[in-house]
């Protein structure tokens, strides 16, 4: 059972709630705004309109983050523009690649200090970033580093939107071997929870799909939005009649150890979360893609791969099973290969199409939270000194 937080009064007023300060968000960016909010914004500074065709053509259409590169701008306008529409939100702390360089993972440090990651991952036919939109997590789900550290904030429109244009950015140098030189996909599943975050990932994803220059011009059918059960959340995305991949991260189909795995199952139980899954696929005609970690002798018995077939059966869903990615000093740890088979197995032979996800990023902290927790646990052991070491 989870604890819920117990807000903390002062002992010289015990019956006054201390106020927590609210976490200062970075400032205003072009990605914040829509085309036509740029141009006000630029008109604002004196700038004739049309240059916030040019900031926005830089950035998304030729994926230009530094300013000095901006060069078809004057020296006066490029400098006032850009300290006022390009600041700098995004400083990559360490980055760092494995599977032959098709995998590459970055610890991002933002204005306030807060850290957070994303990662990009090339395939034969795709390249696919996986980002975060909040800083921290506040889902509490044990099994997930980046749950286990809470909730620092949410991020901006701009800074989930940032680390796509970055990674990007990285895609079309070729430096992602064997994969072709675009980022084509976007998975909403680094750190934290996207429908808590709600209007800013909506934003976000209207800004990746707007066609160059107002946005990157990605497919909205390439977009996968997670989420771990906010039913009104869910409710509220199906009205904003978008094509975007609803990913559900279950984990357990039964109520018991769903209310242990993801906390949030106390407030909107399994089949609640499965009926509002079920009404985006209505809506939407996207199939529902359900996340299911795989965690040895916890959820991976048989009796509960029939259950969740029973679940699925005939609705349009897709297994994806996770071999769980374990953080260090957790008690949790992948179920053995022969039982992910079994499990499998007892999924499609309910006629559930059920794909194992391919593990990626083990040798470079790969699971959510892990890299940026060894950052913590490294500045905190080594102060300013090994701070500075590893902000290379």
């Amino acid at each position: 059972m989870t604890i819920l937080p117990v807000i903390p009064t002062s002992p010289d007023a015990p019956d006054a709630v201390i106020t927590r300060r609210r976490p200062a968000m970075p400032p205003r960016h072009l990605a914040d705004l829509d085309l036509a909010g740029r141009r006000a914004a630029v008109a604002e500074l004196g700038e004739p309109a049309f240059r916030a065709q040019q900031l926005s053509t830089h950035y998304f259409g030729r994926l230009v983050r530094d300013p000095a590169a901006m060069t078809d701008l004057p020296a006066a306008s490029r400098d006032r523009l850009t300290s006022d529409l390009l600041p700098t939100l995004l400083t990559p702390q360490r980055e760092m690649a494995c599977d032959d360089g098709a995998t590459r993972k970055t610890l991002w440090k933002l204005h306030d200090n807060a850290m957070v990651e994303s990662v990009l991952m090339g395939y034969p036919d795709r390249i696919t970033a996986c980002v975060s939109s909040q800083a921290g997590c506040g889902m509490a789900c044990p099994f997930c580093a980046t749950g286990q550290a809470g909730l620092t904030r949410n991020l901006s429109t701009a800074e989930i939107v940032d680390q796509v244009v970055y990674l990007a950015g990285v895609a079309a140098s070729g430096a992602v071997t064997g994969s072709p030189p675009r980022l084509s996909r976007v998975v909403f599943m680094g750190m934290g929870e996207p429908l808590a975050n709600y209007p800013r990932v909506i934003a976000a994803v209207r800004r990746l799909t707007s066609p160059a220059p107002e946005g990157l011009g990605l497919s909205q059918r390439h977009i996968t939005v997670s989420t771990v059960g906010l039913v009104p959340a869910m409710r509220r995305l199906i009205a904003e009649e978008l094509s975007v991949t609803l990913a559900l991260s279950l984990h357990a189909p039964d109520d018991d150890l769903r209310d242990e795995l993801v906390p949030v199952n106390q407030r909107w139980k399994v089949a609640e979360v499965l009926d509002a899954a079920f009404d985006y696929a209505a809506q939407t005609g996207r199939r529902i893609s359900i996340e299911y970690a795989l965690i040895r002798d916890v959820n991976d018995q048989p009796w509960r791969a029939d259950l969740l077939g029973r679940l699925l059966h005939g609705k349009l869903a897709h297994v994806n099973l996770i071999p769980l990615n374990p953080t260090p000093g957790s008690k949790w740890d992948a179920s053995p290969k022969p039982v992910e088979r079994e499990f499998v197995r007892r999924l499609q032979g309910a006629g559930v199409s059920t794909t194992v996800r391919d593990t990626r990023g083990r040798e470079i902290d790969g699971a959510c939270g892990q890299l940026a927790a060894s950052e913590l646990t490294v500045v905190d052991a080594g102060g300013a000194t090994a701070d500075a070491e590893v902000a290379r």
